[in-house]
């Protein structure tokens, strides 16, 4: 392939891409994906990350363009870094397993800030833009993975599916597109995942920092600062990874979370849940958990979060809240719902056992099994476990529907969860995105 077509293969298809030329089942997926993304948006919007990002957004990026579930008004910039910290801060957005991050939650509070006060488009516009930053995104995110040695996290590569859409909503030219792309590449905060899992803060994956970035990236292409070439998209060694775009959709291989919490969690909550409905285990009777999985997820350890931050994070806490309530939702990692002796006691029972060959499926897939030793000394063992909601077994479109009511019925009213939700049960009857922009500012809070 001719070094020209790297360098346009990604501006061609950010320009180009048309409703027309995406079939209906790529279309569906961006519907879930933006139902879902925003369930997530609605219900980060009480944490403190997100009221601190929101706050410093007004503070450092005052502009007129009013802010989801708050109303203040902010630039772009702004509006995309505050966004994708408060869906971060919920950890039950969509995410791509090979990539082992999200770009939802950057990519959407971009395209939002992009299209601002003046939606001036269709639903199916608004998805077709979606489409694209999630495809430069998951692709940038691949290459990446294959070509560097350190595990980064969301933001390093969600940047450039950010940088994506604001230059196909601001019709920059090809050239200026190659450098919003490299200048995203360059400025994305490749930030250290695992430290964040070994030292769970509010910094989470990053994406508040890659749409930042990507925004900013657009803002300074678009003025003439050059950044070309990003690497990610147009070296050598990646080029089978963009050979196949606008013809193989990676936005397909999307999970959806059925838990708020790290994805390395669901394997081993599925195990203690199969176990505990087929045995109706008593809680009191348990004497030890063991967990055997792959080597990172080992090390969500944290025994005693003292946040929701760090207890997205913690493995032990998230089986022992799932065998409590049978299941987990957003409220059950506030601290006052989970710093108990109850809780405390089935978390010092948790024991962890790593497995070759769940290294080996690893970033591919994430498998567990769960061994419960009661008092009496019977042990009881899972099958292998996979997390609920991966791309080849879904979640259906009536769970993220669920999440939708229960994880924005605090923030959303009944009517506008009604009306988002028509975007995947009446797509014909959907709000056009102005009307959803302004669905989002109407708030019980």
């Amino acid at each position: 392939m001719p070094l020209e077509r790297y360098q346009t293969i990604a501006p061609t298809f950010i320009h180009g891409l048309k409703s027309a030329d995406i079939p209906e089942d790529v279309m569906h997926m961006a519907r879930r994906c933006l139902v879902d993304t925003l369930a997530i948006w609605a219900s980060g919007a009480a944490t403190e990350p997100s009221r601190i990002a929101r706050d410093h957004a007004v503070r450092r990026y005052s502009g007129d363009v009013a802010m989801p579930f708050d109303g203040r008004g902010v630039n772009p910039v702004g509006y995309a870094f505050a966004g994708a910290c408060t869906i971060d801060a919920i950890d039950g957005h969509d995410g791509h397993q090979p990539s082992k991050g999200h770009a939802g939650a950057a990519v959407l509070p971009a395209l939002l800030a992009e299209l601002g006060q003046n939606p001036d488009c269709t639903l199916d516009d608004m998805l077709v833009h979606l489409i694209v930053g999630y495809e430069i995104a998951i692709r940038a995110a691949l290459s990446l993975h294959s070509t560097v040695p350190d595990y980064h996290s969301s933001g390093a590569w969600n940047a450039l599916g950010c940088a994506a859409i604001a230059a196909r909503l601001r019709g920059l030219d090809t050239e200026q597109t190659r450098h919003a792309l490299g200048i995203a590449e360059y400025y994305g905060p490749r930030a250290q995942m695992m430290r964040c899992i070994d030292h769970p803060t509010m910094v989470k994956d990053s994406s508040s920092w890659g749409a930042l970035a990507g925004i900013s990236a657009a803002d300074l292409a678009q003025d003439g600062f050059t950044g070309a070439p990003a690497i990610t998209c147009e070296a050598d060694e990646v080029s089978e990874i963009w050979a196949d775009l606008g013809t193989k959709w990676r936005i397909l291989e999307t999970n959806f979370k059925a838990y708020p919490v790290c994805r390395w969690a669901h394997p081993p909550v599925e195990g203690a849940l199969a176990l505990a409905r087929a045995h109706a285990i008593n809680l009191d009777d348990i004497e030890d958990i063991l967990i055997t999985t792959f080597q990172q997820a080992t090390q969500l350890a944290t025994r005693r979060p003292i946040d929701g931050d760090a207890a997205q994070y913690s493995l032990p806490l998230t089986v022992a809240i799932s065998l409590i309530n049978g299941t987990i939702l957003p409220e059950h990692l506030l601290p006052q719902n989970y710093a108990r002796a109850d809780v405390w006691r089935l978390v010092d029972t948790v024991r962890f056992a790593v497995s070759d060959a769940y290294n080996a499926a690893f970033p591919h897939e994430r498998f567990a099994d769960v061994a419960i030793r009661l008092k009496d000394g019977t042990v009881l063992q899972s099958y292998q476990a996979v997390a609920r909601g991966n791309f080849d077994a879904p979640l259906l479109d009536e769970e993220i529907l669920a999440k939708l009511e229960h994880y924005a019925a605090p923030v959303l009213q009944n009517v506008a969860r009604a009306k988002i939700a028509a975007v995947l049960t009446d797509p014909p009857k959907a709000p056009a995105p102005a009307e959803l922009i302004s669905l989002l500012q109407t708030t019980d809070r």
